[in-house]
């Protein structure tokens, strides 16, 4: 039995699906290096990359936490993930930046993962929206990274 009723699943969206096929390619490069410390290095220069391509806003966020990141957390190593600027811990994402303008959001955010260290009762934070990276937020960052690899 077939419906005429036009199917309202609209599956991933072009943003979802270009993500997914950054994370295709991120998977796919480190094999293609050889020692450890050009991997490392790679992904350094992936992730500048990246931020140097976003929109004005975005970029310059971007590299404020990014040098609050590298700063706060030098145990963390720079990578991409699903094409964002992504920060692991002995290869596992602690946390990311995720533009504006990738999914197409009001405002970029700040996201950690499940291996960051920000427990704090038996709820808290995950994602922070930034709108502009502030002395302040610059201020914030910084400790909650400093939590999260503790």
């Amino acid at each position: 039995m077939s419906s005429t009723e036009p199917s309202t699943h609209e599956g991933f969206t072009a943003e979802e699906r270009a993500a997914m096929k950054d994370r295709a390619r991120e998977l796919k490069a480190p094999a293609r290096r050889t020692s450890r410390a050009d991997k490392a290095a790679e992904a350094k220069r992936d992730v500048l990359a990246k931020i140097a391509e976003m929109q004005d806003s975005d970029r310059v966020m971007a590299e404020r936490v990014h040098a609050v990141i590298t700063t706060s957390a030098p145990t963390l190593a720079p990578k991409l993930w699903y094409g964002m600027p992504a920060y692991a811990l002995d290869g596992k994402i602690v946390c990311f930046f995720q533009s504006a303008e990738k999914f197409k959001a009001r405002y970029a955010t700040l996201g950690f993962s499940d291996q960051a260290k920000l427990d704090d009762g038996t709820m808290w934070a995950a994602g922070f929206a930034l709108t502009e990276v502030t002395a302040e937020a610059e201020a914030r960052i910084g400790a909650l990274v400093k939590q999260a690899v503790s």
